[in-house]
């Protein structure tokens, strides 16, 4: 019976995600015009807070979060593991106003897409090399400059839990161009929503946060070792 309500519920969960988009992504396109980047925000953050509710009724998965003090100073780079959709959604609500490095194919998606194009994504080709770090510094920059925060997933794609990929240097190189440091994130929200899974475990997501790395006198090779290594020592920790 346990296992029959949980999958009710991550059903009743998955249809209430996409079911909701539409309406809040019209919305901030809608208003965009009239709005500044921050207020369209709040829309987006209104649906984030409605699916993390519906996410806590119908599935019982709650989070938590440790270290927000260590965002409270200048703004940078945020890199973390990318393990779940849950991250892609959750980011908006737990960290200041952000922008992300994201798959272009992603601003092509009804509705996602067109919301996206507001908050000014860094919208990447994958394996596009040297204009693709190019693009990341340019935009990174530009985005920084304007007081966001910029997140990154260092392994440029989704993986499972306990696996790793090798950390690409964008976020490393994005960091020493502009002096900003690196704040390391670590969650472990792939153990409770899988990649591709319908079904929605109980629990609470632990997300951690932590202190500031800075980018100076280092290479950026040293740099993403650095971060690297205070990723997979928390997550271990949390798993």
């Amino acid at each position: 019976m346990n296992i029959f309500r949980q999958w009710l519920g991550s059903i009743l969960f998955t249809f209430y995600l996409f079911l909701s988009l539409p309406p809040y992504a019209c919305a901030v396109v809608v208003t965009a015009p009239f709005f500044t980047r921050s207020k369209s925000m709040r829309i987006a953050i209104a649906w984030v807070d409605s699916v993390l509710f519906m996410l806590n009724i119908l599935c019982g998965l709650d989070y938590s979060v440790e270290g927000k003090e260590n965002l409270e100073n200048e703004n940078g780079i945020i890199m973390m593991k990318h393990s779940s959709a849950w991250e892609t959604l959750a980011q908006f609500k737990i960290f200041p106003e952000i922008t992300c490095v994201l798959k272009r194919e992603l601003m092509w998606a009804p509705f996602l897409g067109w919301a996206l194009t507001v908050f000014k994504p860094i919208a990447i080709k994958r394996g596009g090399g040297h204009k693709t770090i190019e693009q990341l510094i340019e935009q990174g920059s530009a985005r920084l400059n304007e007081g966001l925060w910029v997140v990154v997933f260092p392994e440029g794609t989704r993986v499972a839990p306990g696996v790793t990929r090798r950390y690409g240097l964008g976020g490393a190189l994005l960091a020493k161009s502009t002096g900003k440091p690196i704040v390391p994130v670590v969650h472990n929200a792939g153990k409770f929503w899988t990649r591709r899974g319908w079904l929605k475990q109980r629990g609470t997501i632990q997300v951690v946060i932590g202190a500031p790395i800075s980018s100076s006198s280092k290479s950026a090779r040293t740099l993403n070792e650095e971060v690297r290594s205070w990723i997979e020592t928390n997550l271990a920790k949390l798993d």
